[in-house]
This record gives C-alpha cells, structure tokens and sequence, in this order.
C-alpha cells in the first residue's frame, strides 16, 4: 500500500500535502480501500472555512457514507470538481488525481503535529 513520505497524515486518514502557505488535502490509499468503490464526493465551496478535526465533506462508497475532516483549519481557496463526474478517482488514484481541496493555512504549525509516512504505516498495520 502507498504511502507517499513526502505528505503528512491525519489519524481520519487525510493526507496533506504542503505547497507553501497552503495544503493540497485528499483521503489516502488505505481509506479508500476501506471504503470500497467510492460513487460519489461531497466536497465545500471555494471561500468555506475549515477547522481542524471537524467535517468537511463525505464520500459515499457502495458500502457505507463516511465524513471527511480537516487535518487543518484554514479556508478553501480550490476544489477538485472532477471528482463530481469522475468519483471513482478516489480509488484508481488517490495521490494525485483525486486530491480534494486546496486550504490556505490558519495555523501553519498544525502540519507538524500531523503524521509522518512513517508514523501512519505504523497506524495503519495496527487496525
């Protein structure tokens, strides 16, 4: 299973990735994976606040309907809307095509208490 080193990790299983004063955020290979066939994304709008901890969208899977939440908080400056037509990138690659949203970071130094690669395998192989 994938686990990219260069990105931070929440124990909800999202992953941040850290482009300056922004955070490009999606939900990682194990989550989907546990998820099942993902068939649709609720993402919020450019301009919506995100908190730390707290829900900021779903995805629906053939099994089950989970919450996202934010690894950070801060505001929403971009949305990934091909995930409203292609959902299913969520499982063929959640890396890269099935980033979520893109956050400007309130607090910055929230980053640093996020997962390494290292410390999210660890977490993972223990479920």
């Amino acid at each position: 299973m994938s686990t990219p080193a260069e990105l931070r990790y929440s124990e909800e299983h999202e992953w941040v990735k850290v482009e300056g004063d922004k955070v490009r955020i999606g939900i990682t290979e194990f989550a989907q994976s546990e998820l099942g066939d993902i068939v649709f994304v609720e993402l919020p709008s450019v301009g919506d606040e995100v908190k730390a901890d707290e829900p900021f969208g779903s995805v629906e899977s053939v099994k089950t309907v989970s919450e996202l939440y934010a690894p950070v908080s801060g505001k929403v400056v971009e949305v990934n809307e091909d995930l409203d037509d292609s959902p299913e990138f969520v499982n063929e690659s959640p890396y890269e095509k099935a980033w979520m949203i893109v956050v400007e970071l309130s607090d910055a130094s929230q980053v640093d208490s996020l997962m390494t690669a290292e410390q999210y395998q660890e977490m993972t192989q223990e479920d």
